[in-house]
């Protein structure tokens, strides 16, 4: 809300009464507010819209993208290729400068388009406030823009209204609201008009109506309390316009190794440059420029140009694989993100749950019924205790319960070519289901059984009945109720037992009473189901229906416990999870017990480990970073809460990967590290504040995408150990060239020939290294992906054991190439030895990509299962092949063509570096069972020694 002064009420309007909140705003309950007040009200409080704070330029952003070291090692990589290419050997180099200034456009394209989605978040949330409302001004009713809503007015609503503004309840008739997208709330909230107490959660405040929430059902009279930015809706909307995006770890990760990489660049080039004008007796301008050729040849092979274009295709391939498994991926860091994650904090409805209300429990006189099956289609079976088959009089008593939940329903259940779907209420139709799978057919007794009028639900009541005849010319009438259990047991004085009406004793109404609170203690809601046989003298003597006197002597039916059942699949995954070292919370605006009985059953809590909204308002930040480790279940929270939770969860250094679909869950969204929303159940704003979207609702499609950000980040480590390996090699070709001419030309600089130049070090980095590199990076997954512990978020993306045996292959590569170049081509001519040597480094790294493949295990396990990967190795053999043999390539790249002689010595001499890795994998397998050998040892040493 634009220029508000103060608040226009001084406590919680749902805790007053209606005159108070009246009386405070001013407003008269007949005639609302008058035009002039209602002027002079949007001059103080500002207009009803949602309002952000200033927004960064389309070109600010687009410049802002390039600020980052591994762009500006890109751009080095780049010019160094254009000066080459001017100074030294030909313009092929030129061409090469042109693939890095795209792939650097490309990343500043993605990174824009990325940072862009949060503007959208905004844009959608005043998409979902309504254009007009109508409201009560000098007496009478006036449609009027929802902007011009203020303080004090007195609003007139209806079935399908969208609420404009957070107001007080003064009227409700049989109102139902929808306020999913602001609470979470799945099922449609039913309304009052009473007072409730100040530390009620947001889900609670059932005399309050909310900005952005829908009315489902009945009429409504409010006075509006809060306008624009301070509604409940604003206050989303002020969190989701502060919080700032998480950077992913592979980013960090990318940036430092960058920082490596650029700093090693420079060192090494400059030390050489420096140390060969020092040493080698420059005497003209043109020794300068070899000496500066060659440092650029040597920072041209220390600097990876492929590497960040083949991480930015192994995320979108990354992504590819994910939609295929039914999770969009909106933002590629966030792939191999989500395989460093530590706790999934996952909302409860439609995620976990299936979001279809299903009965699966019938209490009757003879016993506990079992319903089978989950959400609305009509698959299932009854069953009596421990699966037995139900008896006779068990199945009477069921169908008469069932019968009557037919009739006092106002739902529709029809199957579609899409499946089965609803109409109505999703309790009353959870009734319907399960009449269904007991043979009883709701369109056939409700034509038996046609109705004569319905009684409806209200707050008051808690409960709903109709009058039904059997047939047209029938004498008898029945009365049919639901409702909440206790309210209509006391209306009961009979019970349905056995085919008999028989007294409902005190005993028995205390063991129903019971058996309810033991169903509501495993998340089931329930209600009661009774009936009444009556006259139709009874029913027409009296114009007025006395339906307080007629809902009297209700014969108890039995009770009807449903749920919203868990996902079928979820447990699993959730086991799946914590194999993984992976953390399952839940986080939902549910009731606590329905909240911690879900907990239990998908096995996310063991121990009572719960926290509700208005416990979080008591601690707090330091108290819940200490709690939230042991905490499994928060239960009526606000976005305010799950945000509070996100952060405290960050600060304990977890990766957090956050779910939601409403409104209120953007803010949790955006700040978590992976923003988790729902493509069938959440709304637009939720969808846009997320980094990933799941087209299925499925908590297992998130285990799934967790499992593929693993094997990205393995894929990533592995190409990155193979292209790293190459540039390592290249340098140390390159600086110990140096060394060996200084001494074999007694320091001239004049006859200084390397064995790469630097157009050929930009054809193994950007050709023939790209293929291979892209290959290993969709290498199938390793079979104990899923059970190890997530990876120190924190970490070199290349480890200390990583690097050293980088420098194991690079030696071994730089060993082979001189040779080829200094000693086993013998006296040939230079070109002849450059290209041995060149073609020599293209065959090491062919054999690396191989051993590549795995830290530990043989080259020779699983040789051919990467098909991708020997489809690169015959694709960079044959560039090779055609670079020596296409005479404008030879003159451009400086080469000869081999014959066999060549070729064979070549390829022999490259592969040292696969037999030198089987050697070094194979002590590395020794080492690795020894130290499990020994782990296993020391369980059982301790296990014996607990017992």
């Amino acid at each position: 809300m634009s220029g508000l002064d103060d608040s226009p009420i001084h406590q919680s309007p749902h805790e007053q009464p209606i005159s108070i909140v009246a009386s405070e705003l001013k407003t008269d309950l007949q005639a609302g507010l008058t035009a002039e007040g209602a002027r002079e009200r949007q001059k103080r409080y500002g207009l009803n819209t949602l309002n952000s704070k200033s927004r960064v330029s389309a070109w600010m952003r687009i410049i802002a993208q390039f600020r980052d070291p591994q762009v500006y090692l890109l751009l080095v990589a780049a010019t160094v290729s254009i000066l080459v290419s001017k100074i030294g050997e030909g313009n092929a180099i030129s061409y090469e400068a042109l693939i890095i200034l795209a792939i650097v456009a490309l990343n500043a394209v993605l990174g824009f388009v990325q940072e862009d989605r949060a503007e959208r978040a905004l844009v959608s949330l005043t998409k979902m406030m309504p254009e007009q409302t109508t409201v009560i001004r000098d007496g009478t009713q006036q449609r009027i823009l929802v902007r011009d809503v203020v303080p004090g007015d007195l609003l007139v609503l209806c079935e399908g209204d969208a609420v404009p503004a957070d107001a007080r309840l003064t009227q409700a008739i049989s109102l139902l609201t929808m306020e999913s997208s602001l609470t979470g709330e799945s099922l449609p909230i039913r309304k009052l008009i009473d007072s409730i107490e100040h530390s009620a959660a947001l889900g609670d405040r059932q005399n309050m109506l909310f900005a952005g929430t829908m009315i489902v059902s009945g009429n409504a009279r409010a006075i509006v309390t809060a306008v624009g930015m301070e509604t409940e809706f604003g206050k989303v909307a002020k969190l989701l316009d502060t919080e700032e995006n998480q950077v992913a770890p592979l980013q960090r990760r990318l940036v430092l190794l960058s920082k490596q990489i650029g700093a090693a660049v420079l060192l090494i080039a400059g030390v050489v440059v420096t140390a060969l004008l020092v040493t080698q007796g420059v005497q003209s301008v043109s020794e300068v420029i070899e000496i500066l050729l060659f440092g650029i040849a040597l920072a041209v092979a220390a600097t990876p140009e492929g590497f960040a274009a083949v991480i930015t295709l192994v995320l979108a391939i990354g992504v590819q694989r994910m939609a295929r498994k039914g999770a969009i991926v909106k933002k590629l860091a966030a792939v191999e993100t989500l395989g460093s994650t530590t706790v999934i904090a996952s909302d409860k409805t439609g995620t976990l749950t299936c979001n279809e209300m299903t009965v699966r429990a019938i209490v009757t006189a003879f016993g506990q019924t079992d319903i089978s099956g989950n959400g609305y289609a009509p698959e299932g079976r009854l069953s009596a205790d421990e699966g037995k088959q139900l008896s006779a009089l068990q199945a009477q008593e069921v169908y008469q319960l069932l019968l009557a939940a037919t009739l006092v329903n106002n739902a529709q259940l029809e199957q579609t070519a899409d499946g089965w779907k609803i109409q109505g209420d999703p309790t009353e139709a959870a009734l319907l289901t399960a009449a269904w799978k007991a043979k009883v057919r709701p369109s056939v007794m409700q034509s038996l059984y046609p109705r004569l009028t319905e009684f409806p639900f209200s707050s008051e009541r808690k409960m709903m009945s109709t009058l039904n005849r059997f047939g047209e010319s029938a004498e008898e009438i029945t009365l049919f109720a639901k409702g909440a259990p206790d309210i209509l047991l006391d209306r009961c004085t009979n019970e349905y037992c056995s085919g008999v009406v028989r007294p409902l004793r005190p005993q028995r109404r205390q063991e129903i009473l019971q058996r309810n609170d033991l169903l509501t203690s495993r998340a089931f809601r329930t209600l009661g189901v009774a009936t009444r046989l009556l006259t139709k003298m009874e029913v027409t003597n009296s114009a007025d229906i006395d339906k307080d006197g007629l809902e009297q002597q209700l014969t108890f039916l039995g009770l009807i416990g449903m749920m919203d059942p868990p996902r079928p699949e979820v447990r699993h995954s959730i086991e799946r999870a914590k194999l993984g070292g992976i953390r399952t919370i839940l986080i939902t605006g549910d009731h606590p017990r329905t909240a911690t009985a879900v907990a239990h059953d998908l096995g996310i809590i063991s121990i009572e480990a719960v926290l509700t909204g208005p416990q979080l308002d008591q601690m707090s930040d330091s108290d819940l970073q200490q709690v939230v480790s042991v905490t499994g279940v928060y239960a009526r929270v606000n976005p305010e809460h799950k945000l509070r939770i996100v952060h405290a969860l960050q600060k304990n250094n977890e990766i957090v990967a956050m779910t939601g679909d409403g409104v209120n869950d953007a803010p949790a969204l955006k700040a978590a590290h992976i923003g988790i929303a729902m493509g069938i159940a959440g709304t637009d704003v939720s969808k846009e504040a997320a980094d990933l979207i799941l087209t299925d609702d499925n908590f297992s499609t998130i285990v799934a995408a967790v499992e593929e950000g693993r094997i990205v980040f393995d894929n990533i480590q592995k190409f990155l150990r193979y292209l790293l390996a190459t540039n390592l090699g290249e340098v140390l070709t390159l600086f110990l060239s140096v060394i060996i001419l200084s001494f074999q030309n007694g320091g001239s600089i004049h006859s200084l020939v390397l064995p790469l130049t630097a157009a050929q070090i930009l054809w193994i980095n950007l050709v023939t290294d790209g293929a291979p590199a892209l290959a290993l990076g969709v290498n199938s997954a390793s079979p104990d992906i899923m059970r190890r512990a997530p990876r120190c978020p924190t970490g070199n993306i290349i480890s200390r054991q990583m690097f050293s045996d980088l420098l194991l292959v690079a030696a071994v590569m730089t060993i082979g190439t001189l040779l080829i170049f200094f000693i086993l081509s013998g006296n040939d001519s230079i070109l002849h030895r450059r290209s041995m040597a060149f073609t020599t480094l293209i065959f090491f790294q062919l054999f690396n990509s191989l051993s590549a493949r795995s830290y530990s295990d043989s080259a020779f396990r699983g040789m051919f299962k990467n098909r991708w990967l020997w489809g690169s190795i015959l694709l960079s053999i044959g560039l090779q092949v055609i670079l020596l043999n296409v005479p404008y390539l030879r003159l451009v790249f400086g080469i000869v063509s081999l014959n066999l002689a060549d070729w064979t010595l070549c390829v022999l001499t490259a592969s040292s570096v696969l037999w030198v890795s089987e050697i070094a994998k194979y002590f590395r397998r020794r080492k690795l069972r020894f130290l499990d050998l020994n782990s296993n040892r020391v369980g059982i040493a301790m296990n014996e020694g607990v017992g």
